[in-house]
C-alpha cells in the first residue's frame, strides 16, 4: 500500500503529465497546416486541395469520435489507463503518418490518430480538475497552455524541419516525445482518487445521467458553448491570414500572425484561470465569451500594422481561453462519476463547429465576403458562446 507522502509525490506529477499530453495536441493543430502546402506543391500522391480538405475533415472527426467514445469510457475504466491509452494511440498512428504509401492510408492514419486526440483532452483536463484544490480551476486552464505551446512550436519547427529533413520527418518528430513521456504516465501518474471512490456504472447509464437531476438544460448549453468556442479556435487558426489578406494588410509572413494569435492565447490561459478562481467560472466565461466577441469585431477595422498585431493578441487572448473555461465549468457542475462523460461529451458536440469553422471561413472567402463579414460572423459566434452559458444552472455549481 502506498505511504502519504508516495501519494502526494505521485500527485505532483499530475500537472506536468497531462501539460505534456496537451501540448501533443497542439501539435497536431498546426502540424496538417505544415506540411500541407509541401504535400500539394509537390503533387504528393496526386494530392489537391480538395483531397486535402477531405484528409483534414476525417481528423476532425476522429477526434470527434474519440472525444465522445474514451471521455465516456473514462468514466469506467479510469482516467490515468484511458489518458496513457490515448497518448500511446495517437502517437503510434502519428509516427505511422510519415510511412504512409497513400493519400488513403494518411487519412485514414490521421482518423486514427484523431480518436487517441479527442479523448486525450477531456481525460486530462478530468484528471487535473480532480486533483486540484477545492474551488480552484487555473489548473484546467494551465494545462491547455501546452495546447498553444504545443502549436506555437510545431510552426517554427516546420521552418527549420521541412526544408532540411522534409515533410515526412515532422510526424516522426511529433510521434517521438511519447518514447519518454508514456513509460512516464505509467510509472508515476496516479489514479483520481474521485473515480476509485465514484465507479460508474454502464456508459449509456452514464451519458443519461448528463440529463438527470435537473442538468439536462446545463448539459445542451454546454454543448452549445463548445460549439461555438470550438468553431472560433478552429475558424481563426485557419482563415485569419487569408481574411487579413483579403483587406489588404501587408501582414508578410502569415506565421507571424498565426504565433501573435497563439502567443496571445497562452498569455489569456494564464490570466483567465486566475479570474475565474476569484469571480467565479461560469461568470468569467460569459465575460470572455463577450469580450471575445468585441474584440473579432474590432478587427473589421482598418488599423495600422501594430494595431492589427494587438487585435489579433487581443483575439487570441479571450477567444482560445473562452472555450477553456466552458470545460473548467463543466468540472464544476458534475459530479465524478460523469465528470470526464460530460467533457467528453461536450469536446465531441464542439468538435463539430471546429469542422464548421474552417467550413464559415472557407464560404465567406469564396464569396468574396471575408472582409468584413467574417469578423462580423465570428464576433456573432462569440455573443452566442455568451448566450449559451447563461444556459448553465447556476444551482449545480459547485463552489
Amino acid at each position: 500500500m502506498a505511504t502519504q507522502d508516495q501519494v502526494q509525490l505521485d500527485a505532483r506529477w499530475v500537472l506536468p503529465l497531462c501539460w505534456s499530453a496537451v501540448l501533443l495536441d497542439g501539435f497536431d493543430l498546426v502540424v496538417l497546416g505544415t506540411v500541407l502546402p509541401t504535400l500539394l506543391d509537390g503533387a504528393v500522391w496526386g494530392l489537391t486541395p480538395a483531397s486535402a480538405s477531405v484528409v483534414s475533415t476525417v481528423g476532425l472527426l476522429g477526434m470527434m469520435v474519440g472525444a465522445l467514445v474514451i471521455g465516456t469510457v473514462t468514466d469506467q475504466i479510469g482516467r490515468r489507463r484511458a489518458l496513457v491509452f490515448a497518448v500511446a494511440g495517437f502517437s503510434l498512428c502519428t509516427a505511422l503518418c510519415a510511412v504512409a504509401p497513400s493519400a488513403e492510408v494518411f487519412g485514414l492514419l490521421r482518423f486514427l490518430a484523431g480518436i487517441g486526440l479527442g479523448g486525450c483532452l477531456p481525460t486530462a483536463i478530468t484528471l487535473v480538475t480532480e486533483q486540484a484544490r477545492e474551488g480552484r480551476v487555473s489548473g484546467t486552464t494551465t494545462i491547455m497552455t501546452g495546447y498553444h505551446v504545443g502549436a506555437v512550436l510545431t510552426a517554427l519547427l516546420g521552418i527549420v524541419v521541412i526544408p532540411s529533413l522534409g515533410w515526412r520527418a515532422m510526424f516522426l518528430i511529433g510521434a517521438a516525445p511519447a518514447l519518454v513521456l508514456v513509460p512516464l504516465m505509467i510509472g508515476h501518474l496516479p489514479e483520481s482518487e474521485s473515480f476509485s471512490r465514484n465507479r460508474s456504472s454502464s456508459s449509456l447509464a452514464t451519458i443519461a445521467s448528463l440529463f438527470r437531476d435537473g442538468r439536462g438544460r446545463s448539459t445542451v448549453a454546454f454543448w452549445a458553448a463548445s460549439f461555438m468556442g470550438l468553431l472560433l479556435v478552429y475558424g481563426l487558426n485557419t482563415w485569419l491570414p487569408q481574411i487579413m489578406r483579403a483587406a489588404g494588410y501587408e501582414l508578410g509572413d502569415a506565421l507571424g500572425l498565426l504565433l501573435t494569435l497563439n502567443i496571445g492565447a497562452i498569455v489569456g490561459l494564464l490570466v483567465a484561470g486566475s479570474i475565474a478562481d476569484r469571480l467565479g467560472v461560469r461568470r468569467s466565461g460569459i465575460a470572455w465569451f463577450s469580450v471575445a466577441a468585441l474584440a473579432l469585431a474590432l478587427l473589421s477595422v482598418r488599423l495600422p500594422q501594430f494595431g492589427v498585431y494587438a487585435a489579433v493578441f487581443a483575439a487570441g487572448f479571450f477567444v482560445f481561453s473562452s472555450q477553456v473555461l466552458v470545460y473548467a465549468c463543466i468540472g464544476r457542475v458534475y459530479p465524478a462519476d460523469n465528470r470526464a462523460t460530460a467533457l467528453g461529451w461536450a469536446a465531441g458536440v464542439g468538435r463539430i463547429g471546429a469542422i464548421s469553422g474552417p467550413l464559415l471561413g472557407g464560404a465567406l472567402l469564396t464569396a468574396g465576403l471575408a472582409y468584413p463579414w467574417g469578423f462580423y460572423a465570428f464576433a456573432v459566434v462569440g455573443a452566442f458562446g455568451a448566450v449559451a452559458l447563461l444556459g448553465v444552472g447556476k444551482a449545480h455549481q459547485r463552489k
